[in-house]
């Protein structure tokens, strides 16, 4: 299996967004992220890195504004 899990950056902390992530797509206002479920969740943020041999996705939100 290649899915990942979802985490939102919070300052230091990481909060688990969504688990078992098949894909990310990119849109105009953010990310659309899938899983293997085909549960959906649209997060207006961005990549901030990947960890690919851990099967992590670190997203961070957009500022405010």
């Amino acid at each position: 299996m290649c899915e990942a899990n979802a985490y939102l950056v919070k300052g230091n902390d990481k909060v688990l967004l969504m688990e078992s992530v098949d894909s990310v797509a990119p849109s105009e206002n953010g990310l659309m992220l899938v899983n293997i479920f085909g549960e959906q969740k649209f997060i207006k943020g961005y990549i901030e890195s990947l960890s690919l041999v851990d099967h992590k996705i670190y997203l961070k939100e957009h500022p405010k504004g």
